[in-house]
Order: structure tokens, then sequence, then C-alpha cells
């Protein structure tokens, strides 16, 4: 093969009716498609997986409304660089131009403020793009002034029709006759990114026994994991997939689902997630979503936490599992996690002061005023109770804990009920 450009560059969509995929944002009568046949193109922000046409599409949203494109990199400009894409172009460009800056939540909070102004005023239309959640890495400022759009990972037929494509229009492709006999691997491996699925490709092409013989080239599972070598897990410690997994792990053991928080939980590992991380997640379900249902849950998370910062990888695995099938198979409550969020939301507005009697008389002055007079010490009367009132008077009848429907909370129930004689 004689071309060095990479076959993913080579076949580059060259208009929005070529993009495959993303249809939720680019198909016919959808809000983008629609906002383009005017001519017009707002400020916009991408969002999605590496590979998945972020930089193309921006380029044909530019091109679909006749403006001038220009790029910026997040990663290597710097303040000089952002100043010439702002600068005024003194009548060179008879339309604002399109800038594009790629992996823009790795700008700064002043380089963002930057922007905000060009934006602001119509001089440049900007379109991000970033790997990241942009409610996180954008500030709120710019995320004011964008359409924010998210982008997804192309499906397994998505992918084939991306393959089939390279095959039909690529000129290099052209002079070969390919076959793909099972694309599957290569759907796998590249896990919905359509730049990683034409490397693919082309190694398993360019790496054929028949290449140079001038015979059909078939492409199929087993030699494209042979170039493919070891598959290497997408998983982002600090962007969107770190906290989906986990999400899912938490949302599985709430849901009373071992094996499911099982499988997350080793989708992590293998990622090379820090198992602490996980553990203090861990620590956290167990108060929020198995709580007074279980106490013991929260001393077996503390515990696991503990264990794994002391013993680490790959042993830690083997903890995080027992305690992860643990929770997962405990009676589950959210009394305490719900009673806590709404005595701080009453907290936030309400600054009743402390009843005289609940307060400490440390000084003579003190008791002189009243702290702590009329204060009845509960250990000094029967079953170490005494009836008195702890609330400030105006939330006297306020309550945050309700018992839940289980054995243990049910119990505590009981006694509180038989204690207080009600």
């Amino acid at each position: 093969m004689t071309n060095q450009i990479p076959l993913a560059q080579r076949i580059r969509p060259k208009s929005i009716d070529e993009v495959i995929g993303q249809t939720h944002l680019l198909g016919q009568n959808t809000p983008i498609r629609n906002i383009i046949t005017q001519s017009y193109l707002p400020s916009i922000i991408l969002h999605g997986e590496a590979g998945i046409g972020k930089t193309t599409i921006a380029m044909l949203l530019a091109d679909a409304v006749n403006r001038p494109f220009r790029t910026l990199s997040a990663i290597n400009a710097g303040v000089k660089e952002l100043r010439e894409v702002l600068a005024k172009d003194d009548g060179l460009f008879s339309e604002s131009p399109v800038v594009f800056v790629d992996e823009i939540h790795r700008f700064n909070k002043a380089q963002q403020d930057a922007l905000l102004g060009a934006v602001e005023s119509g001089d440049i239309t900007l379109i991000g793009a970033t790997t990241e959640n942009p409610s996180f890495s954008v500030n709120n400022a710019l995320l004011s002034r964008c359409q924010v759009y998210r982008l997804e990972p192309l499906n397994e037929i998505e992918i084939n029709q991306v393959l089939e494509r390279a095959i039909k229009t690529d000129s290099e492709f052209g002079k070969l006759s390919i076959q793909i006999d099972s694309a599957k691997a290569i759907f796998e491996l590249s896990q919905g990114d359509a730049r990683k699925a034409l490397n693919l490709l082309e190694l398993a092409v360019c790496s054929h026994v028949n290449f140079n013989k001038n015979l059909p080239i078939i492409v199929n599972d087993d030699n494209v994991v042979a170039v493919a070598g070891a598959s290497l897990v997408r998983y982002d410690k600090s962007g969107d997939n770190h906290y989906d997994l986990v999400s899912a792990m938490i949302k599985s053991i709430r849901g009373s689902d071992a094996d499911a928080g099982l499988y997350w939980l080793a989708r992590m590992l293998t990622a090379g997630e820090d198992p602490a991380f996980i553990a203090r997640r861990l620590v956290i379900s167990a108060s929020e979503d198995i709580g007074l249902a279980n106490p013991n849950a929260l001393l077996i998370a503390d515990t696991a936490l503990r264990s794994v910062q002391s013993i680490g990888m790959p042993e830690a695995r083997i903890i995080l599992g027992q305690a992860l099938v643990y929770l997962a198979n405990s009676p589950k409550s959210n009394t305490s996690y719900n009673a806590i969020n709404k005595a701080m939301k009453l907290a936030e507005t309400d600054q009743s002061p402390v009843p005289l009697h609940l307060r400490n008389g440390v000084t003579s002055l003190m008791r002189a005023d009243g702290y702590g007079a009329n204060y009845v010490y509960p250990h000094d009367y029967p079953n170490h109770y005494y009836p008195q009132q702890y609330m400030p008077d105006r939330l006297v009848s306020m309550r945050f804990y309700e018992f839940g429907d289980n054995q243990k909370e049910q119990a505590s129930f009981a006694f509180i009920r038989w204690l207080k004689g009600g």
C-alpha cells in the first residue's frame, strides 16, 4: 500500500449526509439538521468518547453553513494561540468563523472565560469537543452560551456500515479484493469507535498473507484479533466511564443484584480503577442504601476499605467482592439517609436557639441565666429514660426519621414504643 494516510482520514465524510451514526443529532428533521438548513449555526459543545466523529461533524457543520473553519487544540494551545484565533480578521472573512476547540475541557477557567466575549458578541461561533462531561469540565458561563449535544458510540450495525463504506469508496482498497467474513471482533475491540474500527480493518488487510498476491483478502475475527494484540479496555478514570461504571455497581447493590454488582466491579478493576475508590463507594452504599436494616453492613464496608488500603491488588479484589456480595444480599433501607437530608434542608433555613435546659451551664453566670436548669439525667430513671423536650419549641412536632419496614427497624420501633409507652 503506497498511501501512508490512515484509512480513517482517507474516507472522512465530506458532507453531513455521509456521516454514519448520530442520527439523533444529524438525521432528517432533527434540530441541528433543521437549523443548518436556515444557514444558521449556534455555538455548541459536542460531548462523547474518542473516535465517534466530533471533529468531522464540526467541520461539516461549518461547511454546511458556508462559514470559515478554524481549529484550536486545548492540549497545546497557550494564551498566544488563543488570542490569535479570537483576533478580528479585518474583513478577511465575510462571515464570522467557526472556531473548533478540541478537548475544550483542558482549558482552564481563565482560558474558557476568554472565549465568552467572542461568543457573546457573535465574533465567532464556538464548537467545543470534549470527552468529559461538560457539566463538570466546562464553565457554567460558557455552557449557558452553548447548546450541548451528546454523541453516542456507534452500534454494531453502524460500525459494519463504516467498514463497508471503506471497502467500497477508498481508492487504495479499491485496488484489492476484500471480503469481510466476520466483523464481530472489530466491533468488540473498537467499542463503537469508528476510527479504531477502521484502523483495525486496515491492519488486518495489510497483514493478510494474500496482500501481495492479487488474491482475495478475507477479513475474519481471527486475523483481526491477531493484529490487534491485547484489547485495551476503554476507561477514563476522570471521565464519564469512571462515574457510569461505579454508578451501575451501586445501583446493582441497591437493587439486590450481586451478580450485576460483581460484573461492574470487575469491569472497573480490570480497567485499573483504584480499589480504594471502589471501597469508599461501598462504605457510602452501606449507609445510604442499607442503613439501619443491617447496621453490620457499614462495619463490613469500612473494614473492607481499611483492608484494601493495606493489602492492595490483586488480593484486594477478593475483599471488594466479599463486601459487595454482602451488601447486595442485605435488607435495604434508606430511612436514615432520608432523615439526615430532611434535617439538613431544614437547618439551612431554621436557626432556632437551643432550649436553656439543654445548654451546658459551665459558669455561675450561665447557670444564673438558666443554662442547664431543669434538665433531667435519663440514666437516673428506670430503663434509662425520662420524657423531656429536646427540640426547640417551634419544632417540637417535627419528625425527620420514619422507621423502615424491615426487621431491624421494626424491632427498634417496637422498643421505642414500649419505652415511651406509646
